[in-house]
């Protein structure tokens, strides 16, 4: 009965096709009232476009916007699989699509590339609150559409900030709720001057103790847009950021911590005084601030041409600081000293590990519309530099007059530059053809103790191609081939000599949308060659550790949509069912390479299924019910039981409620946003490791498995009230 229920379910976010259709054809004619879309008309998909998509608008956006970071936000998509360190959807966020994890998700903010040139990772945290000042935004699965950045392996998200207003107008917004979570936003806008000048911008301040111990953040953001808009012009220069500090929940359980002290603790920053008490050090914390600019100009020459550049710089500065038990001191270049007669050659200590980066570059595009023929030509350049260094602040063992003490210091730096042209051609009434062409430069150069001398340089080429059939006003076909290649990032040098990774990407779909139904459903085949699969294990910071696994592949079937089955009812189902699979895999086990035939690729559940039942009792109320089933995963690539995840089904309530007014303010409106209401203890992420162990037989080595687990919030409750003016 759950399953058969889970079945009809699936995702907030889904869009009327039939909206959708309509809204693209209207971008597709670029005018002064839509030139905020142009921003990020290089990097979206439409209904024209043979890929798999899905938009999330500034209103649903708000229902659940109470203090969770975006990927909580867009738990709900098809596909989508969302986690958390601190284990309520603050501080640290990560989501997965089709099973492949942040790192493979391009993000770009107005076009503009967001991931860590380095990691390829998006820090939430370091934008807390980042979706208030957030129009729509839109995910596209598989390879996607060309975009800036690095090569999207699993999907793109991009986000479109806030489009300007004509009327002024103000929002002050203050939600609470469980872990003492607490989010606190103001807002404004002046309003087009003279048709002509807007300024927006906001404050924001969080902060939450976590559902684990200790995994508190306090998180403060800003931003700030000015825009110019006249006829065909649009100028848009924005300043925005965010500082954060957070306790460290990166560790994760053992099994055995969970039997011990329960599934909310927190090893970090666990040591033990002299007298064998256990301790924690109090500002065991990860510190960053980062602060995005961004200058943009489009420009709509006649009915056929518009273009559109920006220009962008960020800047970054930031540490963790750890407390380290029982140090190696040669690994930090620090001589042993003698206490009572005897040399300590390993002490505890305190360290900080700095990273002080910038990024900054161009992006710029050019489209052509005719009669039935489109196309965009565009590219970008971007340059990161960033300098990594670290510094002892005190050792158990040794004077403290000496300290602090840097003991590394590295730069790294990375040049990247693509272009691309995109042509769709509608070639009658039902017949549409798509090409996608783009070559992308990329070169890093690093020098650091962990990663080594590294200059590698690489060329990659990546067509794309696909043909859309519209059967008739309510139904389309689509079918699609993608080529992608991707760098590897610092981590996987810092664990050996990777490879660059290939994917073809073949996609198949059909649309359906009638007045209250629409549908998608979308078959996907992604065949890589030498994907850089996550191990399960993580290094010493908590950083995923990944390797090439030769052939591999994902096979999927997707279905998602809208049906609004009485006057005031509504669903919005998806089901993800696929088959992730290594080939061949080989791995270490008992001192001897193994090959396994083929395994299951990490992290990669073959079942995902969600839902949203909507009832609007009467107008400005409604109230879904949200529903959520993550299929069992491994967290190995060898098929290990000790490395699999349980299944989770979970559920959550959101009501929200606008009363408008007429004096003071233009309305007040109320969310209640109720989490795992059921108090299901559940697990989404976690890590996994092997281990040798040496027996009393000289010579035998057993392979011996270890695993570790991040548990999510039992049923915890959030609150908001914002006043509009």
């Amino acid at each position: 009965m759950k399953f058969n229920f889970l079945l009809t379910g699936l995702c907030l976010s889904s869009l009327s096709i039939q909206a959708q259709i309509a809204n693209e054809v209207q971008k597709d004619t670029i005018t002064s009232e839509v030139l905020d879309e142009v921003l990020v008309q290089a990097v979206r998909a439409n209904s024209k476009t043979p890929v798999a998509f899905s938009n999330l608008n500034k209103k649903e956006l708000a229902k659940r916007n109470l203090g969770q970071d975006i990927p909580v936000l867009m738990n709900f998509m098809p596909s989508v699989v969302t986690t958390t360190d601190a284990g309520n959807g603050v501080g640290y966020t990560g989501i997965r699509v089709r099973g492949s994890d942040g790192t493979r998700v391009n993000v770009t903010i107005n076009g503009i590339p967001y991931n860590d040139a380095e990691s390829h990772g998006s820090f939430w945290v370091n934008m807390p609150d980042f979706v208030s000042s957030v129009e729509n935004l839109q995910l596209q699965r598989g390879v996607g559409t060309s975009t800036n950045g690095s090569g999207a392996f699993g999907a793109s998200l991009n986000l479109l900030t806030d489009a300007y207003s004509y009327d002024a107008n103000g929002e002050i917004s203050n939600s609470f709720g469980s872990f003492n979570t607490r989010k606190h936003t103001v807002k404004f806008s002046t309003g087009l001057v003279n048709n002509t000048f807007e300024l927006t911008g906001r404050l924001s301040n969080l902060y939450s103790d976590g559902y684990i111990d200790r995994a508190s953040s306090k998180l403060h953001s800003y931003f700030l847009q000015g825009t110019f808009v006249n006829e065909g012009t649009l100028l848009k220069a924005l300043v925005f950021g965010g500082n954060e500090k957070t306790y460290q929940a990166w560790n994760g359980l053992e099994e055995s911590d969970i039997t011990k002290y329960g599934r909310r603790f927190n090893t970090s920053g666990m040591y033990f005084d002299n007298d064998g008490k256990m301790q924690f050090y109090n500002n065991e914390t990860d510190n960053y601030k980062q602060d995005h600019y961004q200058l943009h100009w489009n420009e709509k020459w006649n009915e056929y041409w518009n273009t559109s550049i920006a220009v962008h710089y960020t800047k970054g500065f930031g540490y963790y600081e750890n407390y380290k038990a029982d140090e190696d001191l040669a690994d930090y270049n620090i001589t042993p000293v003698e206490v009572n007669g005897e040399t300590q050659d390993k002490s505890d200590m305190i360290r900080r590990k700095y990273l002080d980066n910038q990024f900054y570059g161009i992006t710029f595009s050019a489209q052509y519309i005719k009669n039935n023929l489109e196309l965009l030509f565009g590219g970008a350049a971007n340059t990161y530099d960033g300098d990594h260094f670290g510094e002892v602040l005190w050792i158990r063992s040794q004077p403290q007059s000496t300290f602090p003490q840097e003991y590394y210091r590295d730069n790294s730096t990375k040049n990247d530059i693509n272009g691309y042209a995109k042509a769709t051609y509608t070639v009658n009434d039902q017949w549409i053809f798509y090409s996608d062409l783009q070559l992308r430069n990329v070169s890093y150069k690093a020098n650091g103790n962990d990663t080594g001398l590294v200059n590698d340089t690489f060329n990659f080429f990546n067509p794309k191609a696909g043909l859309t059939y519209k059967i008739n006003p309510n139904n389309q076909t689509y079918f699609s081939y993608a080529r992608a290649h991707r760098e590897p990032n610092r981590t996987d040098y810092e664990n050996g000599n990777p490879k660059p990774e290939k994917l073809n990407d073949f996609e198949i779909g059909w649309r359906y949308a009638s007045e209250k139904l629409s549908l998608n459903v979308n078959g996907y085949y992604m065949l890589y060659k030498d994907q850089l699969v996550l191990t399960g294990a993580l290094n010493d910071v908590g950083a995923a550790i990944r390797e090439n696994s030769g052939d591999s592949y994902r096979l999927g079937l997707e279905i998602d949509g809208t049906w609004q089955f009485a006057k005031k009812w509504q669903i919005n189902p998806s089901v993800t069912l696929s088959s992730n699979k290594n080939s061949d895999y080989k791995a270490q086990i008992n001192g001897e390479m193994v090959s396994l035939g083929d395994t299951n690729i990490s992290f990669s559940p073959n079942v995902i299924v969600g839902n949203a039942l909507t009832f609007n009792p009467v107008n400005q109320l409604n109230i879904s019910w949200l529903t959520k089933f993550v299929g069992e995963q491994y967290m190995g690539n060898t098929d290990s039981d000790a490395s699999k995840l349980d299944s989770y089904f979970t559920n959550d309530i959101s009501i929200n409620y606008e009363i408008p007014l007429t004096k003071w303010f233009k309305s007040i409106t109320f969310n209640v946003l109720a989490n795992n209401i059921f108090n299901v203890k559940y697990i989404s992420n976690g890590f996994y490791y092997t281990y040798d162990d040496d027996y009393s037989v000289p010579g035998t080595i057993i392979t011996k498995d270890g695993a570790g687990y991040y548990p999510q919030a039992q049923f915890n409750i959030l609150g908001g009230v914002s006043l509009k003016f």
